[in-house]
């Protein structure tokens, strides 16, 4: 569901809370909750805008949690956790949180920076530089031959598992540019007949994954020393470990798997 972005929060709607305690999110019953946790301090406190019918605000806990219902967790393990329609609005809340941590001071005149009355953005008072948060598009690409997915591993990867190429864009590159640039530097492979497929936002800390579908257009795999550990291609009928439902790795996968299904019935 998109996002409402009002200036202020409306009074008929419930609340939901991201409540940060440094590197942790605050769950109740593997939720975003309501109210922030009872009997603590906070800091940061923001309203992020409408998602699901619900105001949405983010806060940062001040000092210890006292012992109460619910969990503090990473926030990868949170958004795995979670139902998946409350993942975009924890994913919004820790890119602006990451957004005002790193931007307290301008970087052209180190002027501590001002909060905008009417926006996300901070502009700095004594130079007049503005700042907005930081969005960084980075593709993913499934190449697929015949009934067979091209998919590889990363060294940090959990063991077994393999994803679809990804790689950020580069400044002056388009995002079709990008796609054959990192799958030939990534494999060793060239493709052809790119199609857009979905995006997904992913606080990481702050990607814009813009998945696409391409059909294998030559080459030999050849792993990026470094950077890929493994590499091959897989009959959609005997795929690997994958990555996590609430990836755009693994939605794309099961698109890609759909496709080759579908042509071949």
């Amino acid at each position: 569901m998109p996002f409402e972005l009002p200036q202020q929060p409306a009074p008929e709607l419930p609340a939901r809370w991201c409540v940060f305690n440094g590197g942790l999110l605050w769950l109740q019953n593997q939720q975003l909750p309501a109210h922030p946790p009872a009997g603590c301090a906070l800091t940061g406190q923001r309203f992020l805008g409408i998602h699901e019918d619900s105001n949405l605000f983010m806060a940062d806990l001040v000092g210890e949690a006292p012992p109460q219902a619910g969990e503090w967790l990473p926030l990868r393990p949170a958004l795995m956790a979670m139902p998946a329609a409350q993942v975009q609005a924890a994913a919004r809340a820790a890119q602006l949180r990451q957004f005002f941590h790193s931007h307290r001071f301008c970087g052209h005149c180190a002027t501590p920076l001002a909060v905008n009355s009417d926006q996300l953005g901070r502009h700095c008072p004594s130079c007049g530089q503005v700042y907005y948060p930081r969005i960084s598009p980075a593709m993913m690409v499934l190449v697929r031959r015949g009934r067979e997915l091209l998919l590889a591993r990363s060294p940090h990867f959990t063991p077994g598992m393999y994803s679809a190429l990804a790689g950020f864009v580069e400044p002056g590159e388009t995002l079709e540019e990008c796609v054959h640039r990192e799958t030939w530097e990534e494999v060793g492979i060239k493709v052809k007949n790119l199609r857009y497929a979905f995006s997904q936002s992913w606080p990481f800390p702050h990607s814009l994954m813009l998945a696409f579908t391409a059909e294998y257009d030559g080459g030999d795999i050849r792993p990026q020393e470094g950077e890929i550990e493994d590499a091959g291609w897989f009959d959609i009928d005997a795929l690997p470990t994958l990555p996590s439902p609430i990836s755009i790795a693994h939605h794309l996968i099961a698109h890609g798997r759909e496709l080759i299904r579908n042509q071949q019935a």
